[in-house]
């Protein structure tokens, strides 16, 4: 009984430990004993299309050949992956994880319409948002409860100013109260004012 436990054993760890341990050739480093063929032949007087390859063999230097990394296992008997090369971490906190704002620019988009773009969380621009427009006296009519648009009171005209993320990036656009962009004038007025009264 202990020597069928113990036999069945030593299989199961040769079995789990793979060939690779034993040395067995798998044939993947067969590629370098190819020679090189010569161009097929036709029998005289045959009509034949040309034969292109489809992947030609690229030329290599003798040189580049002794140059080249040696990417066998130990044994020699096994094609072997070069391992990653090791890289630094990244020890910069993201914007988007610190309390860091961008400056604000004020950028047009593909359509012409004019919006400000800060870099930083999202949270911390809205509330910058809303206190430049508080500063401003453009009274608040409603501010939607997910914390990205509210609608102003902005000469007897009233504006919703929408703020959107992508990543790190944010970006504040002025809409009327049907959800179509503003006009583009009176909109760029609206985000030059947030913008040169912006408190970061």
């Amino acid at each position: 009984m202990q020597l069928r436990f113990g036999l069945l054993f030593a299989l199961s760890v040769l079995s789990l430990s793979g060939c690779s341990m034993i040395g067995i050739n798998n044939g993947s480093l067969d590629y370098k004993n190819t020679k090189a063929q010569k161009a097929l032949e036709y029998p005289e007087n045959t009509l034949v299309r040309p034969a292109t390859p489809l992947y030609p063999a690229p030329t290599v230097e003798g040189l580049a050949l002794q140059h080249a990394p040696n990417l066998e296992n130990k044994r020699g008997n096994r094609f072997a992956l070069p391992r990653p090369e090791q890289t630094q971490a990244n020890t910069q906190t993201p914007l988007n994880e610190s309390n860091e704002l961008g400056r604000p620019q004020l950028v047009k988009d593909g359509n012409g319409n004019p919006l400000i773009k800060i870099d930083g969380k999202s949270a911390t621009i809205w509330q910058y948002t809303l206190a430049t427009m508080n500063s401003l006296n453009h009274p608040l009519v409603n501010a939607n409860k997910n914390g990205t648009d509210a609608t102003f009171k902005v000469a007897d005209q009233t504006y919703v100013v929408k703020l959107t993320s992508v990543g790190t990036s944010n970006n504040i656009a002025v809409f009327n109260a049907d959800g179509s962009f503003a006009d583009p004038e009176k909109s760029a007025d609206l985000l030059a004012q947030i913008y040169q009264n912006w408190p970061a």
